[in-house]
């Protein structure tokens, strides 16, 4: 079978599990903040006990029980919340690798920022998941630890800084992804680096009939707040890649700074209301008002076109060469380029879909792939067919792309 339709196929199961993954994480982490602000003090509870609550659903009434520290008897059964974080953090490492680092020429590089060769940019695209997780590790087992306020704005400039430097190197598109993924990949490590073990160690005392240090409750409820609220901010970004006027445009760093500050005022509404306090409705208005400044910031230029000022690259010089381009190009730009271009023609666009331009040869060539799926191999674009292209045109793209665009 077809390696591009193979390729392509397997990006979409990736994204189907990476989605499927990440709303099991984020539902569980939201149900438990949730639950633990609601818990209340009531007569007759057992010893040790934090809270009670009783819940509602599905047709059952539940009666939930916290232990600050551990109960006096370990249950037999022990359910245990990690998967859900491990599965959403590795689908969206493999799509990264599939996305982005396979395809970094057109998703990855920006040759007008830095000229990097494709393992240059893969190299710094993995090694910098990492650093944050790193340096905010250190930082919540130092003297900080203690002041979590403090601890979130150092967190926050963190985030703000990386915003800044992904977008020096990598294409807009990329830069707010790989945010996203810098800040998920706090997250999971929060899991898997500090939450799981401290439980395990809770765990393992009871099992030897110890009394638990609480010290580590108290660290693995901080870290599981702070991923309480950096989820919200995370989502946007993973999704920003279809909204140019968030990734294209010129303040996209800054635009990702008032994201997260969004995050903490959604967050912080519903992490009041849920323990029974007045309703902050002012972080209604403040969240207004962040967004408000987000759609200022997009509307006051974008980003230069991707790859309009870059020289042709091997592959994008065969395809221009190639006898069927004359043909493709007279194409593209009556059945295409009234949408994706600088400036679009068909009303209501303010940029071309995906920040796809097609006027160039460059351009054309550039986008190649993209145009063999979504306007040769299948009839996506244009949507409904609304600049009427011929079934013939269709196979023009096919024998342009099957000639010069594989390899």
């Amino acid at each position: 079978m077809d390696g591009i339709i193979l390729h392509d196929w397997a990006a979409f199961a990736i994204r189907w599990v990476h989605v499927i993954t990440a709303i099991a994480w984020i539902g569980s982490s939201f149900y438990f903040i949730a639950l633990d602000l609601s818990l209340r003090k009531a007569p007759g509870l057992p010893e040790k006990a934090h809270g009670e609550e009783w819940q509602v659903h599905g047709g059952g009434f539940y009666h939930i029980t916290k232990y600050l520290v551990a109960p006096e008897r370990l249950p037999e059964h022990l359910t245990w919340f990690k998967w859900e974080s491990y599965s959403t953090w590795l689908s969206g490492a493999a799509m990264l690798m599939v996305l982005y680092w396979a395809q970094a020429e057109l998703y990855l590089i920006d040759p007008a920022k830095v000229e990097l060769s494709t393992w240059a940019a893969i190299l710094i695209s993995a090694l910098s998941l990492g650093i944050g997780w790193v340096i905010y590790d250190r930082l919540c087992k130092s003297r900080l630890g203690e002041n979590p306020t403090t601890l979130m704005l150092l967190l926050f400039a963190l985030l703000v800084v990386m915003a800044w430097g992904y977008d020096q190197v990598f294409t807009g598109r990329a830069a707010l992804l790989h945010l996203g993924a810098f800040t998920a990949t706090i997250m999971t490590a929060n899991v898997a680096m500090i939450i799981i073990p401290n439980q395990r160690i809770v765990v393992a005392d009871l099992k030897a009939g110890r009394t638990p240090d609480p010290k580590y409750g108290k660290i693995a409820k901080l870290r599981s707040t702070h991923n309480n609220y950096l989820t919200l901010p995370v989502v946007f970004l993973m999704l920003s890649n279809h909204y140019p006027l968030a990734f294209a445009s010129r303040y996209n760093w800054l635009i990702a700074a008032l994201v997260f500050l969004m995050g903490v005022t959604i967050r912080h509404f519903f992490n009041t209301s849920h323990a029974g306090k007045p309703k902050p409705w002012w972080t209604w208005a403040a969240t207004a008002a962040l967004f408000l400044g987000i759609v200022w910031l997009s509307s006051l230029g974008t980003q230069r076109l991707e790859g309009e000022e870059a020289a042709l690259t091997a592959r994008e010089a065969r395809l221009t060469a190639d006898p069927h381009f004359e043909a493709v190009r007279d194409i593209v730009a009556g059945r295409c380029s009234m949408c994706h271009a600088a400036e679009p023609g068909w009303e209501g666009l303010a940029t071309a879909p995906k920040r796809v331009v097609l006027e160039t040869d460059a351009q054309i060539a550039r986008h190649a792939r993209e145009i063999f799926l979504q306007a040769g191999l299948t009839d996506a674009m244009p949507p409904g067919n609304v600049s009427y292209i011929e079934p013939e045109e269709r196979a023009t793209l096919r024998a342009w792309f099957d000639s010069a665009g594989r390899g």
